[in-house]
């Protein structure tokens, strides 16, 4: 009887004392590599944040990333061969629910007016939309270059008439605003809305020690320190997508998989081949904002098939499987990406990206390593002598700019828009235009890379 009660009273203290043991390991923190102690002031105090995972920035949605075949899914009408269908892998990313809005952009230009606008004006006119783009020959639509962008109306609509470079320092912009909130919120800075011109947050100037805001060490003292990167409190850049990113994004064909196989494909980012809704209720609604045909981009009145002559709110219609809006039709968005016409023909199968800029000089003959992944641009045996005008060979090889209309300064812009027929609504369609361009019918949204686990959290 004796021996039974000590067998219980020794199972009823086990957990006990594992759970003990296990919160006394975890909390002591040792080096698997050195043995010393983590956060441990006694010997020197060396932090280290608990794991965790990067939070979603605002505005975003997670987008777990996967293999799949990008490239065209429908037939090309114009016979542009530019698109061939490959394999490739895109990493977990997040990106912006719906286009930016005008009233997004109104706070970016409102932010530029506040801190630039007395002594630099000019800051504030480079970033802001051209308007104009509404203008069209034979075409009354003067009440859109004046009203749109800054009528409460309107607040809630794609932002249009800005270029990449625009869009780019958009994304930059938010960068900050969002990690200095983010410092705000752990203690680390204060609010400031006095900033001005030179005197204003950046990322970079925090994380290179121009700010004196420091906040409680986790190392168990009453130490203060800068946030690093390595504490996890803020996030890494916004940007703008990669063509492979916004085309794997809209086609969101999680929906559609199931043990690794895709069970449908999708020439759109829904199901259907056709342009109206197969849902019960809702009596073949179009599941986006597109021109149907000539001289029809609304419908008949008392019946208008998709409620817009022009853009429509960001958050219209039906949201594909990964939750995100309007990634086809309402209005084009750019991408990160120049233009070529056979980037297939040279891609990395693993986050494809083109860019135009050489990232080193080849110091090995024939060693081509440069953003734009032309394996086979340089013609020249003898591109590292410096009496070889680098920019003029490169000119040669591509005839950019020359014979084309195509440059260093093409960048891809995807989806179809108000003012498009369905073929330019599929997700592979892409066209170009120059950066320093802008348009009625092209936008865009606002992408980041994810940190850690490549499963959505």
């Amino acid at each position: 009887m004796r021996r039974k009660f000590s067998i219980k009273l020794l199972l009823s203290i086990l957990p006990v004392s594992l759970l003990l043991v296990s919160c006394f390991k975890s909390n002591k923190q040792v080096s698997n590599t050195t043995g010393w102690s983590y956060n441990d002031p006694s010997n020197g105090g060396f932090n280290v944040v608990e794991s965790a995972e990067q939070i979603t920035g605002p505005g975003l949605v997670p987008i777990e990333g996967g293999s799949f075949t990008m490239g065209a899914t429908v037939e090309n009408v114009y016979h542009e061969w530019n698109n061939a269908p490959r394999q490739v892998t895109v990493s977990s990313f997040y990106m912006d629910q719906s286009e930016v809005s005008n009233l997004d952009y109104l706070e970016y230009i409102h932010w530029l007016t506040r801190v630039y606008g007395s002594d630099y004006p000019e800051m504030v006119s480079k970033a802001l939309p051209d308007t104009t783009v509404w203008r069209g020959s034979l075409s009354y639509i003067e009440p859109m270059v004046e009203i749109y962008f800054r009528h409460p109306a309107y607040r809630d609509y794609p932002v249009v008439g800005v270029s990449w470079l625009q869009a780019n320092d958009y994304a930059l912009w938010r960068s900050d605003r969002v990690n200095e909130m983010l410092l705000v919120e752990a203690g680390a800075l204060s609010y400031n809305t006095e900033q001005t011109k030179d005197n204003h947050f950046t990322t970079e100037a925090y994380l290179s020690g121009q700010y004196t805001s420091p906040v409680i060490s986790n190392n168990g003292s009453n130490e203060t320190k800068n946030v690093k990167m390595e504490d996890g409190i803020m996030l890494p850049k916004y940007r703008l997508p990669t063509e492979a990113e916004w085309e794997y994004a809209a086609l969101g064909l999680i929906g559609n998989t199931s043990n690794e196989r895709i069970s449908e494909r999708r020439a759109y980012p829904w199901n259907t081949d056709g342009m109206r809704t197969d849902e019960k209720g809702y009596g073949g609604s179009f599941v986006a904002n597109f021109k149907r045909g000539k001289g029809d981009y609304m419908g008949i009145a008392g019946n208008l098939n998709d409620g817009a002559a022009f853009p429509a709110p960001v958050v219209s219609y039906w949201p594909n499987d990964y939750g995100l809006y309007n990634m086809a039709g309402n209005v084009s968005e750019w991408v990160l990406d120049v233009y070529r016409p056979l980037s297939y023909e040279d891609f990395s199968d693993h986050n494809p990206y083109r860019g135009n800029v050489y990232t080193q000089d080849t110091t090995i003959v024939y060693s081509l390593n440069h953003d734009d992944g032309d394996y086979k641009s340089t013609i020249q045996t003898d591109w590292n002598n410096e009496d070889i005008n680098q920019e003029e060979y490169t000119s040669q090889m591509y005839d950019y700019g020359v014979t084309t209309l195509i440059s260093d300064k093409s960048r891809v812009y995807k989806g179809g828009s108000w003012a498009d027929g369905p073929y330019y609504l599929s997700p592979s369609v892409r066209r170009f235009m120059n950066e320093d361009e802008s348009s009625s019918t092209v936008g865009f949204r606002c992408a980041m890379s994810k940190i850690g686990s490549a499963m959505a959290q």
